[in-house]
């Protein structure tokens, strides 16, 4: 097994351990949800674990959640390769359903030097005859489409609420994820979901549950693709129908710590205007489940000026106001904590279309996992990602493709 995403196309030089912790109390990694894009985070964690960066704290939503038990499940000696394990696993390298037949990584790179226009038309129609098959075949250790139709099953059967049985998702994670060590509080794990009857977004907390398969699979429950998953008499979906980022679990939980976060999104909010119906659909994806991520970041930096506030304020007032039982209960919240919000993000390429999130090609997964390597490792060159901010508000915010640092 490769242990180590190939870099022979874009060779980077690898970052110097760091010598020493980062200037923090905490490290979190916050994992959003995507589906196939996911690979994108497994890169981003080879190369935070290359530079020595390892979370105390790992969030997930969907498949930033499997990706979350992967990295929190194991040691972190074998973190990267549980995590080529799990995707080399789930994507397909059947040259049958490759379009053309004949069409393989060479023949699509020629045809991009000759015509880059054609390469992308080569890519986009081999992306699509991929996602066909994870529509008919599923993908293996994952999902499988069940033989009788749904609409076909008995009436309050777990059959009857999903086009796909996920039981080979529990024996894989099951496989490659040590559940003792993810409830051993070595580091903290949360992921997110959504009830299904209450409607209300709840988190699986490692300071509050004990974690199985089974909370990383609900989280991950996307409908009508994935049924619902019950948990002590509860039956929980996806968490991204509410929210696809998990920072705001993090942001609020107390007590506050200084923190280093690297928020690894999936969709972007911005991108080009759709000209056909799959761009639409694709363009509709990325506005639906980014939208959340950026109104969690504006509250987000809100909150954080407004502790700063009301930490100076506190620290005016005489010491008989001081003592009062009202300070007492506004100062946990006033906590002059510091935060440096690092965002990665993936951003699609001309040939993806609205089945990027399930066309689970080798390939593809390939590439998504490269490009999330290559961005760490170029964010993680600004000295300024891992020092303390000096702001008044306590907040530094970094993403090197907005900032047009790379």
């Amino acid at each position: 097994m490769n242990e180590h995403v190939r870099t022979d196309r874009n060779p980077v030089s690898r970052l110097p351990q760091q010598s020493g912790r980062a200037p923090f109390e905490r490290i979190a990694l916050l994992l959003q949800g995507g589906g196939a894009l996911g690979a994108y985070q497994a890169g981003v964690y080879q190369g935070l674990a290359e530079a020595g960066l390892h979370p105390d704290w790992t969030a997930g939503i969907s498949i930033g959640a499997i990706n979350a038990a992967l990295i929190a499940g194991n040691p972190p000696e074998d973190r990267v390769a549980r995590l080529r394990q799990f995707w080399e696993l789930v994507t397909s390298t059947d040259p049958y359903w490759q379009f053309p037949p004949s069409s393989t990584a060479e023949g699509n790179e020629l045809m991009a030097q000759l015509d880059p226009s054609k390469g992308d038309v080569v890519r986009a129609l081999s992306n699509q005859w991929s996602a066909a098959r994870a529509l008919c075949l599923g993908a293996p250790g994952f999902f499988m489409p069940r033989l009788l139709t749904p609409w076909l099953w008995p009436h309050g059967s777990a059959e009857a609420t999903g086009y796909y049985d996920t039981q080979a998702l529990k024996s894989t994670l099951e496989r490659l994820v040590d559940f003792d060590r993810i409830n051993s509080g070595a580091m903290r794990f949360s992921v997110g979901a959504v009830n299904v009857r209450t409607g209300n977004f709840v988190y699986f907390d490692t300071a509050t549950h004990r974690i199985g398969p089974e909370h990383v699979m609900a989280s991950g429950a996307l409908p009508p693709g994935f049924p619902a998953v019950e948990i002590d008499g509860e039956h929980y979906w996806d968490g991204g129908l509410v929210s696809n980022t998990p920072l705001s679990w993090v942001v609020d939980n107390l007590p506050h710590r200084d923190t280093l976060a690297f928020q690894v999104d999936l969709w972007s909010a911005q991108g080009e205007l759709p000209r056909k119906m799959a761009q639409i659909q694709a363009r509709q994806k990325e506005i639906q489940y980014s939208s959340r991520t950026r109104a969690e970041l504006n509250r987000f930096r809100e909150i954080q000026s407004l502790r700063g506030a009301l930490s100076r304020l506190i620290e005016k007032l005489p010491a008989e106001l001081g003592a009062s039982p009202e300070v007492d209960i506004l100062r946990p919240a006033s906590e002059p904590k510091v935060w440096n919000l690092v965002q990665l993000g993936y951003h699609s390429k001309k040939y993806e279309d609205d089945t990027k999130d399930y066309e689970f090609s080798r390939r593809s997964m390939e590439d998504h996992w490269q490009a999330g390597y290559h961005d760490t490792i170029r964010t993680l060159r600004h000295p300024e990602v891992l020092e303390r901010p000096r702001s008044p508000d306590g907040v530094f915010t970094f993403d090197i493709a907005e900032q047009g640092r790379a």
